[in-house]
């Protein structure tokens, strides 16, 4: 019966710790204009999405640069495989950090939650100002 309890203990305390909760938005997530998958997954102390895949090809094919970045010396990397949200931590159901808008070059505060199992609300923000999409998890 006490070894019962003392895992019944740990398995709420893991329920509630911070490194479970980032599984909970860890994944691959399909973007709400359907033309890329996005993979999110710890990155260090913090979570990052990077672009994993292409569902509709950029215009410089699946080789794309990132041309627009305001570091020269990036503008020759591919998209493909770039982190776009980065430094992600938990407060409380909404996860902070910064998404990277690789079509404009600018980065922005970003929130992301998750709305249900399939269902990600992520938002890219200048100060008050915040605009949406919902992105689905891929199958």
């Amino acid at each position: 019966m006490k070894n019962l309890q003392t895992i019944a203990i740990a398995g709420s305390f893991l329920i509630a710790s911070p490194a479970l909760a980032a599984d909970s938005i860890n994944g691959s997530w399909v973007t709400q204009d359907r033309d890329a998958i996005i993979k999110i997954s710890k990155c260090g102390n913090t979570v990052c999405g990077r672009i994993h895949k292409y569902l509709v090809t950029p215009p410089n094919g699946v080789n794309q640069k990132d041309t627009e970045n305001p570091n020269k010396k990036l503008r020759n990397r591919k998209l493909l495989g770039a982190a776009i949200l980065t430094g992600f931590k938990p407060d409380g159901k909404i996860w902070r950090g910064k998404v990277y808008d690789p079509k404009t070059g600018k980065t922005y505060r970003s929130e992301v939650e998750l709305l249900s199992p399939t269902k990600l609300k992520m938002k890219g923000c200048i100060a008050f100002f915040c605009q949406g999409q919902n992105w689905t998890r891929a199958k």
